[in-house]
Formats: C-alpha cells, sequence, structure tokens
C-alpha cells in the first residue's frame, strides 16, 4: 500500500516512461544514420556513391573509417587477458 502523494502504479509509470524515451531515442538516431554523408566527418572528402549505396549510413572515408577502426581496436586491446587471475584459474 503506497502512503504519500504518489499513485501507487507510480514506479510503474516512471519505468514506462523511461522505456518509452528509450526507444523514442533509439527510433530518431536509426532514422538518422539510414542517411548517408556524401562528405567525410573527418576529412571533407566527398564520398564515392558506390560507397554510400553499399553502405547505409556511411559517414566517413575508406581512409578515415580504417583509421577509426584501428583506434577502436586498440582501445579494445588495452585489457591484458593473460595478466588477468582469472586466465590463471583453470
Amino acid at each position: 500500500m503506497a502512503v504519500g502523494w504518489a499513485s501507487e502504479d507510480a514506479v510503474n509509470q516512471q519505468i514506462e516512461s523511461t522505456i518509452s524515451d528509450a526507444i523514442e531515442n533509439a527510433r530518431r538516431h536509426l532514422n538518422q544514420a539510414k542517411l548517408s554523408a556524401k562528405f567525410c566527418l573527418e576529412c571533407q572528402e566527398p564520398i564515392p556513391q558506390a560507397r554510400r549505396r553499399a553502405i547505409k549510413g556511411v559517414q566517413y572515408c575508406i581512409d578515415c573509417q580504417n583509421q577509426f577502426d584501428k583506434l577502436q581496436e586498440k582501445s579494445l586491446q588495452l585489457y591484458n587477458r593473460r595478466g588477468c587471475k582469472d586466465s590463471q584459474l583453470r
């Protein structure tokens, strides 16, 4: 039994509101991602039409995308699995 000014289902309403906001933001992001850029966001070089047709929502030219992928790959390698205590337990 709820006590105070809030209704009994106030928590459920708040959860549903949070979920619907997240869904709306995701939909908006997906709609924006479907649009391919004509020019690279990094170097401003034109992105070839074949690349824009092949990859929906492309934002970078091939060179800049390769550099971006290498940076992400390096950030994933910062974790030393061999030095982890869990990996030594067998």
